[in-house]
């Protein structure tokens, strides 16, 4: 038998009242998120001087034929990485999402991507293993990952620090979880317009906002490990282990 929750229990017309005060606070929220992403519309763009050349399905392909003829390409950065038996549980998580999102954000100018420093075929095997049908490059022929903050070399480390989610923080592996999002324009120039990491990649995992709905939360106080419940969609079960990428912080 579980244990109830402890909390208080209220007659109807209170409940109403105090979830018409959380519905006040639901609003800003929701206008605040918009006026950011208002804010997020308008950051400058960086024009990129390198057009990376990725290991696909397809054979070798540059950054800017990876958007299949649409104008907007959306890059999850997976950690995975070479001599690595499978990808990050975290990552995975996160990509367990895409294949839902990925017709309906065509239908948007978007093609989604991942992109991982792991050999083709391993990312092509564990794709398969988790019956994914999202594209996935790798690159771990060229210094994209490096270049956009989520890969780490040993000289990249400074005092046991490196550089992610724009300043300088501990991180203990090689690889690390972000989203970047690049644009096409007619003349095939192909421009770096947002990225985000930590936190941010949670707007990739929409359990959670389902997880926040309910009285029990995403249950990860106090000292347990975020995100250390997850596990590849195939492998639940009752021992407890750590999310390799976890504890990112904001």
């Amino acid at each position: 038998m579980t244990t109830p929750i402890p909390h208080p229990v209220v007659s109807r017309d209170r409940w109403i009242a105090e979830r018409k005060v959380l519905l006040a606070q639901e609003k800003a929220l929701t206008h605040e998120r918009d006026r950011v992403a208002r804010e997020r519309r308008a950051l400058p763009w960086v024009k990129l001087e390198t057009d990376y050349v990725f290991d696909t399905v397809d054979g070798p392909r540059r950054l800017s034929d990876l958007f299949q003829g649409r104008r907007q390409l959306l890059v999850q950065h997976f950690m995975f990485a070479p001599g690595w038996e499978q990808g990050c549980k975290s990552c995975s998580f996160m990509a367990d999402h895409l294949d839902g999102a990925a017709l309906h954000l065509a239908h948007r100018d978007i093609t989604l991507l991942a992109v991982s420093r792991a050999p083709l075929a391993d990312l092509q095997a564990f794709k398969a293993r988790m019956g994914w049908q999202f594209a996935w490059a790798s690159s771990g022929g060229n210094d994209f990952n490096r270049d956009f903050n989520v890969s780490f070399a040993p000289e990249d480390r400074i005092d046991g620090e490196v550089y992610y989610n724009f300043h300088m923080t501990p991180f203990p592996l090689t690889d690390a979880p972000g989203i970047s999002v690049f644009y096409r324009d007619d003349a095939g120039d192909v421009f770096h317009t947002y990225s985000t990491f930590g936190r941010g990649v949670e707007v990739m995992m929409g359990t959670y906002n389902l997880v926040d709905l309910t009285p029990k939360g995403r249950d990860e106080a106090g000292p347990s490990y975020p995100m250390a419940w997850v596990r590849h969609h195939d492998r639940y079960e009752d021992a407890p282990a750590p999310a390799c990428c976890g504890g990112a912080k904001a």
